[in-house]
């Protein structure tokens, strides 16, 4: 069975949309009181505690950023400012929530806008396109390095920004479509429809690029 990151296993083969899944492997209970408990010490001003929200939420950031950019470099770098400016509007944050959907919002949001410029770039030969063809490491804290398989990895980078970001978000991060829709503000509708388009385009392409 091949590996989407280290959370995240793809199932189902070529055929259409519904050939192709992704099923969530158990990540275990999630500490909110703890959270909630760092998030009010972080909006205090403690840097400590802030250091600890950044080493809970480290390795799904990352993942995220680099299942949308197809760049380690850049990955590291867009989860690293996403932090910053978690940091510096903190005190916007409602600390009943849970904080990784709100992190992973400007995440997927500046990964996108990375991917449309890189794009931009290349299509006026501002800089060249970089062959991602290769098996990638996406690794967190606390959890082993895991393969990408580069077939699935040239599929994912086939599609736009758009459609690889909500892919991202309702299967890695495990979104509803209506929390898609209002973490990207965007129609439900829209994003139901770009996530059919996707899995229909990665169910053709990653069959066969994987040889079935």
């Amino acid at each position: 069975m091949d590996s989407l990151g280290p959370s995240y296993r793809l199932t189902g083969g070529p055929g259409g949309s519904a050939a192709l899944g992704f099923r969530p492997m158990p990540s275990g209970p999630r500490p909110e009181r703890s959270e909630r408990r760092l998030v009010r010490a972080a909006k205090r001003g403690s840097r400590e505690a802030f250091e600890e929200l950044f080493r809970m939420h480290w390795a799904r950031a990352h993942r995220t950023a680099f299942l949308i950019v197809r760049d380690g470099a850049a990955a590291e770098d867009i989860a690293q400012e996403s932090f910053v400016a978690a940091l510096r509007h903190l005190d916007r944050f409602d600390g009943r929530r849970p904080l990784g959907p709100w992190l992973n919002r400007i995440v997927v949001n500046r990964a996108i806008d990375w991917t449309r410029t890189r794009r931009l770039r290349a299509e006026v030969g501002a800089e060249p396109w970089l062959d991602d063809r290769r098996e990638a490491a996406v690794e967190g804290p606390d959890s082993r390095a895991e393969q990408v398989p580069a077939p699935l990895m040239d599929a994912l980078g086939r599609l736009s920004p758009e459609r690889r970001a909500v892919v991202v978000m309702r299967y890695l991060l495990d979104y509803t479509p209506s929390e898609i829709a209002d973490a990207l503000e965007l129609p439900t509708g829209t994003v139901n429809s770009r996530l059919r388009r996707a899995l229909d385009q990665l169910g053709a392409e990653y069959g066969e690029a994987a040889g079935g």
